[in-house]
């Protein structure tokens, strides 16, 4: 058991360079992580972005009339307040469609020109809100690897002085004790 032991726990001039890189990627990533998230948060919170109150919607009921200010948020608000409110624009019809008829149409149809400015801020809000629902998302995926690099990492650094306490310790006790012990005296 003790040779395994020593096996397991001897670690190379490499491993433990590894290890030291392991450990400082994962700070790193807590930190950008970390970072993502204050981002997200400072950006949606300058928006002023609040969820209607009363919810029109059943699946924004619980977030009535507060503002948007994380990842889960921004994405319920564009999947589910904003995209039914550009679905009852112009019938359910895209950007791209209502801005396709408006210039068949020699772009003079008022209507459809108000449409199609309605749609474009609603799909632009829409695309930024799940960008910061995305970016948020990184970052706890950032912090989450950056957690496990880190762990791995000080597991690696703490196997060389496992290494110590199971080899050069008990060398040195041996030393002490044969030291201690009286030399047998031989007569002639």
């Amino acid at each position: 058991m003790r040779s395994f032991l020593r096996k397991v726990t001897s670690l190379t001039p490499i491993a433990a360079g590894a290890a030291a890189a392991m450990i400082a990627v994962g700070v790193v990533a807590i930190v950008g992580g970390n970072y993502a998230h204050s981002q997200v948060k400072t950006q949606l919170q300058s928006q002023q972005i609040f969820f209607p109150k009363p919810a029109e919607w059943p699946a924004l009921k619980a977030d009535a009339g507060q503002q948007v200010l994380n990842a889960t948020q921004a994405k319920l608000y564009a999947n589910d307040q904003l995209q039914p409110d550009m679905n009852k624009i112009a019938g359910g019809k895209t950007y791209s469609q209502v801005s396709e008829e408006w210039i068949a149409g020699g772009m003079k149809n008022a209507a459809l020109a108000g449409e199609r400015q309605e749609l474009f801020l609603g799909t632009t809000l829409k695309s930024l809100l799940l960008n910061a629902s995305a970016w948020a998302q990184v970052g706890s995926y950032a912090i989450t690897g950056g957690l496990i690099l880190l762990v791995v990492g000080v597991i690696l650094f703490v196997l060389p002085v496992l290494n110590w306490l199971l080899n050069l310790r008990p060398e040195a006790e041996e030393s002490k004790s044969r030291a201690i012990r009286p030399t047998p005296v031989t007569t002639s």
